[in-house]
């Protein structure tokens, strides 16, 4: 169901656009290319001088590199725009510590343990963020629902919809479906 339309006229002053893109390699391996990006619509002041409308304030990007567990084996981050150069755009090397991580085992709470606060950019910690279930779709792709290989689906008990007590699930993986407790 859609949003209901705004009770009140309104007019847009700021747009924030988190992209990611998954990719899977010639030798196996994916990658997940990361982007936020905020711009204004109308000429922004900032102490470092004026950001015209529509130019971005934030450009942020990130690549993992992921082996099939899941791992970021490389990573490399990126500050394309910012709005205190010399300043924000230092600190993206940082986010090499990225490798070894497990994008599914605590990776929310290790990224926000790292680089929270003054140890990172909020903007790139933020995007990182959604990184975990975007690389889960695009592992997805590559996976046939109907495959019975024995094996709980991977996406059941990982949201509302898919608890393995729904009628959602009852309905449509009827050989997990569990009576709540």
């Amino acid at each position: 169901m859609p949003l209901p339309e705004p009770a009140v006229a309104r007019k847009r002053f700021h747009t924030r656009s988190i992209v990611i893109e998954g990719f899977r390699r010639e030798d196996g391996l994916l990658e997940l290319d990361a982007m936020l990006e905020d711009t204004k619509d109308i000429d922004y002041p900032l102490a470092s001088g004026v950001r015209p409308a529509g130019h971005p304030v934030h450009l942020m990007r990130a690549r993992v590199t992921l082996d099939a567990a899941f791992n970021i084996i490389d990573a490399h981050a990126s500050s394309d725009a910012v709005p205190y150069a010399g300043g924000c755009d230092t600190i993206a090397p940082a986010y090499r510590k990225l490798i070894g991580l497990n994008l599914l085992r605590g990776f929310r709470s290790t990224v926000r343990e790292m680089f929270g606060d003054v140890r990172g950019c909020s903007h790139m910690t933020e995007m990182l963020l959604s990184l975990p279930t975007a690389a889960i779709q695009t592992f997805a792709t590559f996976r046939r629902e109907d495959e019975d290989t024995g094996e709980k689906p991977f996406q059941l008990d990982r949201c509302h919809a898919l608890e393995t007590s729904s009628e959602t699930v009852r309905k449509y993986y009827p050989k997990w479906h569990r009576l709540r407790r």
